[in-house]
């Protein structure tokens, strides 16, 4: 993924229309698929709050962002696999959403910078911590990009559980069923910090990327049981 298209896909992002396509898209979301998929939600208030903020979600499916994204009165953007950019249509889609292209299963360093500048304009972001998607409950190993980042903008992280769009939407599958979901939202983590004003080390980025999978899991719990219900 060359540096020239994914300079292009942020500034189709910082469209005005852009903007307002995401907002259409985000009302048809609220009003006809939410309610098709009965989305119940707990403590979504935490994701409108101001200033540079990054949603950590569990990936079970590919409803995840855009379900996530109907709880927030901020537009919300993304780390997108790089996949979604190579079919033209698709790609100026997830561009004017706000998208931003990683190369999937690596560290993507060039794509978390650009993510970084995002953040440094006070915006709200999703990272998948667990990288690709998953399968159960239980939280996979998570990859340190969340914990990059709010070190060196300073920007919150909240854990989000999210349960029901793996029956929703499996892979592979082509239409939505009508399966319960649930959005659980944890509470806002401070950003990893070094001691005597320095940068958080490699040391303590993991214990931070370590305390984030216990809270995912907590939020991801909740949801669960909150789907069941």
């Amino acid at each position: 993924m060359s540096a020239a298209l994914r300079a292009t896909a942020l500034a189709r992002g910082d469209r005005r229309s852009s903007l307002l396509l995401y907002r259409f898209l985000r009302g048809f979301l609220r009003f006809v698929v939410n309610p098709y998929l009965r989305v119940r939600s707990e403590n979504t208030d935490v994701l409108d709050l101001p200033g540079p903020t990054i949603l950590a979600p569990v990936h079970r499916s590919n409803l995840d962002s855009a379900l996530l994204a109907t709880q927030s009165s901020r537009r919300i953007r993304a780390l997108g696999k790089e996949s979604l950019f190579t079919t033209p249509g698709v790609s100026y889609l997830c561009a004017a959403l706000g998208a931003i292209p990683v190369r999937r299963g690596e560290a993507d360093r060039d794509a978390l910078k650009a993510a970084k500048e995002l953040l440094e304009r006070g915006e709200t972001m999703i990272v998948f911590p667990e990288g690709g998607r998953q399968r159960g409950s239980a939280i996979a190993e998570l990859y340190d990009g969340a914990a990059w980042l709010a070190a060196r903008t300073g920007a919150r992280v909240i854990p989000v559980g999210i349960a029901g769009t793996g029956e929703a939407l499996p892979e592979g599958a082509k239409w939505v069923h009508r399966s319960p979901v649930a959005i659980v939202p944890g509470e806002p983590m401070d950003p990893p910090v070094g001691t005597d004003g320095r940068r958080a080390n490699r040391q303590q980025l993991q214990a931070f990327t370590t305390d984030l999978a216990a809270q995912l899991q907590r939020a991801q719990d909740r949801a669960e049981a909150l789907a069941r219900s």
